[in-house]
């Protein structure tokens, strides 16, 4: 499968370091504030319960209204796919037809369907991910990464020097594109190191972000002043 070169591919892969926001609701108030306050893409979900936030998405018909609503902002949108039930051939057509340009599911939950639609896979590394699961993942073609490596226990954590190492290691591993999920309390000077490491972007979700429209642009104004 060949993709297309977009403008939010071209900014992973140039250094550009675009900021993603994994929306905590379908919420079209949230996401223009995730816009207006500087972030370049956003990434909404399907079929699934998000750990993070509490949040259960449901599937593709029962979302898609607001679907068509983001399509209208006109910026790159991303989708987290599903977990043990993931959308249909005809969905990921749907999805693609929308604008979406890439999807996101953890590895054990790839489908050979989903490899077949328009929509450029994001698959995600686990905590347990392996030196050689990351090789595998990363022959993906066409993939970009997701380095979603930290265990729940972690979450809302600060950022360590180890755990730096371990995003820079998974960055000098590959040579395809890695995105870093906040699951930790990512700051804006952690933005800055991370990308010094060779990391793609930075995906902000509610644990940096927080949860309402006030939130995400205050919290997105401080990235855009440092990154």
């Amino acid at each position: 499968m060949t993709y297309p070169e977009t403008k939010f591919y071209q900014a992973l892969t140039s250094g550009a370091y675009p900021i993603i926001v994994s929306l905590a609701r379908h919420d079209l108030d949230l996401a223009k504030a995730a816009l207006d306050g500087g972030a370049f893409a956003l990434k909404t979900h399907l079929n699934a319960y998000h750990r993070a936030t509490g949040t259960t998405f449901g599937t593709f018909e029962q979302e898609r209204p607001f679907f068509e609503q983001l399509a209208k902002l006109g910026c790159p949108l991303l989708v987290m796919a599903g977990q043990e039930t993931v959308p249909t051939a005809s969905e990921m057509d749907a999805l693609a037809d929308l604008g979406f340009e890439g999807f996101n599911v953890y590895i054990d939950h790839m489908r050979p369907h989903l490899l077949q639609s328009r929509l450029r896979p994001m698959p995600a590394l686990s905590s347990t991910s392996t030196p050689e699961d990351i090789a595998e993942i990363a022959a993906v073609p066409g993939c970009i990464i997701e380095a979603s490596i930290m265990e729940f226990g972690r979450y809302r954590t600060s950022m360590t020097d180890a755990d730096l190492a371990r995003y820079a290691e998974i960055a000098a591993a590959v040579d395809v594109p890695v995105i870093v999920p906040s699951q930790l309390k990512l700051t804006p000077q952690d933005g800055l190191r991370l990308k010094a490491v060779g990391l793609a972007a930075p995906l902000l979700g509610a644990i940096v972000t927080g949860e309402t429209p006030r939130s995400m642009g205050q919290s997105l104004q401080a990235w855009r002043d440092h990154i």
